[in-house]
């Protein structure tokens, strides 16, 4: 009775139960919360075991029970074979009388590897029955690579070949182990150096990488790295995520500080997201750590939890292999309800378990009251959209491939196997296996899938921009696109209308690891850092850098020089003293009136020349100096215009002589005065050398020995034309070149010497009776002319150009002038002003002894 009344008590309970569902909910079932779903948006494995049956089938293989937790994602691979096989099923030219069908197995490992021993192997394994059951054709595998790679022996001993369309993994690439097995996705070649070339494209030089420690994530870094060093790319940092767990918990603090640390603002993330690198975003989610990260479709940017993995102001840039918009997916996905499809419950349980629709009572058979707005809430979540991802447009395409090579098969049985004999066709599994690795056809969107891994070309990406602005919310935009069996230069394609549109990424983000060198500055490594880390120098003086980022200044031509800033040269200002130039000008009329002034003074003194005044001190000397003042003035011209061979050796010889000829008649004239004061008492016997004459041939004899100097100058080493090219910034100055410095500074200093020689004795015969008596005027005379050319030296050697020309002018004009007016001055003021003074009585009358020596 105890027993009975227990029954009786739980009866009324779950009566009461199903009264209170009656009352708020659908009769038909409970309505079940979401609790369940802990997966959230996780990618489950699901295998797909493909059989025929002949005639067509209309909706009767949508009939198979699925695990409540399948996810969107799930669901979404679940349609792509569902639409692929419809379309297959409508088109009489690929499988005529002949309709594929579909078995689906989803989350046959869910926690772990481990867990697939404990597996009925009956419910894993197709073809593994010992009765007469159904035979599957094909599996198709995937997304997850550890589900093929785990089972794939078992699908291998039941004679199962097996399609992955999930993306390339190396260890399922072993043909030896994995004979059975085809990888729809290409392999990776051209992935490394896509990304260099966006990095090139934005300018990019310092980019982290993070990678997963496997031999996928290795051989990536090892071809990106190879690529940057190329391209003048550098790694910032390179965080290897570990697969253990416990080094992963150990490290997990260092890989956040390797990224933080970083001045890197771009970021290259490669690797499964099933690896712990989902973990490692997740944890950096909250540390809102701001870069703009570059990746591949397979880390796929959403979390377990539906919103964005790589959250980031500066968004995401995605390679996605190329592919086709289909349209026609949209318009299936728009009437995908459970009841177009479907009897059984359990199916439009699970849609509305997800959906959460309600269902009209009370007729629990019919779902098309479901809205639609709910429906596609759900599913299209972003970034997904209407489209396919990537994921099933390879499972898409392997379905069209199991057709097409039935159909093959078909074609060369098409003589044997009639409908009169009865029987049916059997496929052999690795017949059509053989012939889906070497088939190649057209799929619906019009993209050319060729299944013959040796004649694939390198893999072409489509290029997205991600960004999100709310938590479930996200834009996704084709911005370029790589293709790399283009020519270099033309592989990489970006759209900057489209990339202004979506981003300001190429303005304002500069992921660099030192400020670039403008024009004028080059590029100074540093020791033990990266190329792309450097300071920025100066050129040296006269080189230039007209372009950023330049390793070596470039010299300016000879005749060019740089700018003040560097960045260009200029063609050299040709620069000599000129009589256009004001300098030039006013040393040519100083000349011209010197000389005029000379001629006018020897003029005055061939007038008066039988006055005391001119007489005394020998006036054929005087008249040898005026003459060769006056050719001193006059061939300081020669220095003025634009040089030649002929105007460089006057200058020098003329120069040399006339001045030689005007500091010996100073000579003479100094010697004439001491001789006429000292020898001319009577008795002495030296008179003789007054009355001779014998200080005249000073003249020749000093300028004999300067001749024979300049000889020797002009036959070693003559002056000549040169253009100096440093001397002055910007200019090329077209001067003189003295030739031999040595014979210069020889002839200089033999007019020296003479100078000297003249001004001692003049100075030793001041105190002589000074009426007309020239000691003084002399001595004055040749200070002036020693102070001059003694100044001449240190200004001629810290002057340039021109100006040095101009210097030697002046010291020339100055000499000479210095002796006309401290010698002959004095006499013309005596000559023209005070004549009463000029004359043979009043020198009489002042008992000084007036000596005519002519």
């Amino acid at each position: 009775m105890a027993k009975m009344f227990s029954l009786i008590v739980v009866f009324l309970v779950l009566k009461l139960s199903l009264l209170f569902c009656y009352l708020s909910d659908p009769r038909c079932f409970w309505r079940k919360k979401d609790r369940e779903n802990y997966l959230g948006d996780k990618e489950t494995d699901c295998f797909f075991s493909i059989y025929t049956k002949h005639g067509y089938v209309k909706n009767d293989y949508f009939s198979e029970n699925l695990d409540k937790q399948v996810t969107r994602k799930t669901i979404h691979l679940i349609s792509s074979v569902y639409f692929a096989i419809e379309e297959i099923n409508r088109n009489i030219h690929i499988l005529p009388n002949i309709s594929l069908l579909v078995k689906i197995e989803c989350n046959l490992i869910e926690d772990n590897v481990e867990r697939v021993w404990s597996l009925k192997k009956k419910e894993i394994i197709p073809n593994y029955y010992c009765k007469n059951q159904r035979r599957y054709l094909i599996v198709l595998t995937g997304p997850i690579w550890i589900t093929s790679y785990t089972l794939g022996p078992f699908l291998y001993f039941s004679r199962t070949p097996e399609l992955y369309f999930g993306y390339f993994h190396l260890l399922l690439s072993d043909q030896e182990q994995f004979p059975h097995l085809y990888q729809m996705t290409p392999k990776d070649t051209s992935l490394p150096l896509g990304m260099v070339s966006l990095a090139i494209h934005f300018r990019w030089n310092w980019i982290g990488v993070i990678i997963t420690d496997d031999d996928h994530g290795i051989q990536f870094l090892s071809e990106l790295r190879t690529g940057m060093e190329r391209n003048t790319v550098c790694l910032a940092f390179v965080t290897i995520i570990t697969y253990d767990k416990m080094l992963y918990f150990k490290m997990i603090h260092r890989y956040y500080h390797q990224i933080i640390m970083s001045s890197a603002k771009v970021v290259i993330v490669y690797g499964d997201k099933e690896s712990p690198l989902q973990l490692n975003f997740m944890l950096w989610k909250s540390k809102n750590i701001q870069r703009l990260w570059v990746s591949v479709s397979q880390f796929d940017m959403i979390t377990m939890m539906g919103d964005f993995m790589l959250n980031s102001i500066h968004g995401t840039l995605i390679f996605s292999h190329q592919q086709s918009e289909m349209s026609g997916f949209k318009q299936f996905m728009q009437t995908v309800h459970p009841s177009n499809y479907s009897n059984d419950i359990s199916l439009a349980k699970l849609w509305w378990t997800y959906f959460k629709c309600s269902l009209p009572p009370p007729d629990c058979k019919t779902l098309k009251n479901c809205p639609n707005k709910t429906l596609f809430q759900w599913f299209f979540e972003p970034p997904l959209g209407m489209s396919m991802s990537e994921t099933c447009y390879n499972l898409y395409n392997s379905v069209y491939a199991v057709a097409h090579s039935i159909h093959e098969i078909l074609l060369q049985h098409v003589d044997t196997c009639s409908e009169n004999d009865g029987k049916v066709l059997e496929f052999n599994s690795w017949k059509m296996f053989s012939f889906v690795k070497n088939i190649q056809f057209v799929n619906p969107a019009g993209d050319l899938v060729n299944m013959n891994q040796n004649r694939k070309l390198d893999t072409e990406y489509d290029i997205y921009y991600i960004t999100d602005f709310l938590k479930h919310e996200g834009l996704k935009m084709k911005i370029g696109r790589f293709s790399g069996h283009f020519p270099n230069g033309q592989q990489l394609f970006m759209s900057d209308e489209m990339i202004e549109w979506a981003t300001d990424i190429k303005q304002t983000l500069a992921s660099i690891c030192s400020v670039p060198c403008r024009p004028g500055l080059r590029k100074y490594f540093q020791e033990g850092k990266a190329v792309c880390c450097f300071d920025c120098y100066p050129c040296p003086e006269n080189e230039i850098s007209n372009m950023t980022d330049m390793n070596q200044c470039v010299k300016c031509p000879e005749d060019e020089y740089a700018n003040t800033n560097q960045t260009n040269c200029f063609k050299k200002v040709v620069t000599f003293l000129a009589y256009e130039d004001p300098l030039g000008m006013t040393l040519a009329v100083l000349a011209v009136c010197f000389s005029v002034l000379t001629s006018v003074v020897l003029c005055v003194f061939l007038k008066h020349r039988d006055t005391p005044i001119v007489k005394a001190n020998n006036e054929t000397l005087s008249y040898v100096l005026l003459t060769s003042l006056i050719f001193c003035f006059i061939c300081s011209l020669l220095y003025i215009g634009y040089p030649n061979m002929v105007s460089c050796i006057l200058q020098q010889t003329t120069f040399a002589i006339v001045f030689t000829v005007a500091a010996s008649s100073v000579l003479a004239k100094t010697i004439t005065v001491v001789l006429a004061f000292k020898i001319t008492v009577p008795g002495r016997r030296l008179r003789w050398l007054l009355l001779s004459g014998a200080p005249n041939y000073i003249i020749p004899i000093c300028t004999m020995i300067q001749m024979i100097l300049c000889g020797i100058w002009l036959g070693t080493s003559p002056p000549f034309v040169d253009a100096d090219l440093h001397m002055v910034h910007g200019h090329i100055i077209i001067v003189c070149n003295k030739g031999s410095v040595i014979a210069f500074y020889c002839v200089l200093g033999y007019m020296g010497f003479l100078a000297l020689s003249s001004f001692t004795v003049a100075f030793l015969a001041r105190n002589l009776p000074d009426t007309f008596n020239e000691a003084k005027l002399l001595t004055f005379s040749m200070l002036v002319f020693c102070s001059v050319w003694i100044t001449f030296l240190p200004v001629y050697h810290s002057t340039k150009g021109k100006a040095m020309v101009a210097v030697e002018v002046f010291c020339i004009l100055a000499s000479s002038a210095g002796m006309l007016v401290c010698i002959f001055l004095p006499k013309c003021y005596i000559i023209l002003l005070r004549p009463q003074i000029n004359s043979f009585h009043d020198f009489r009358k002042t008992h000084v002894k007036v000596i005519n020596i002519n």
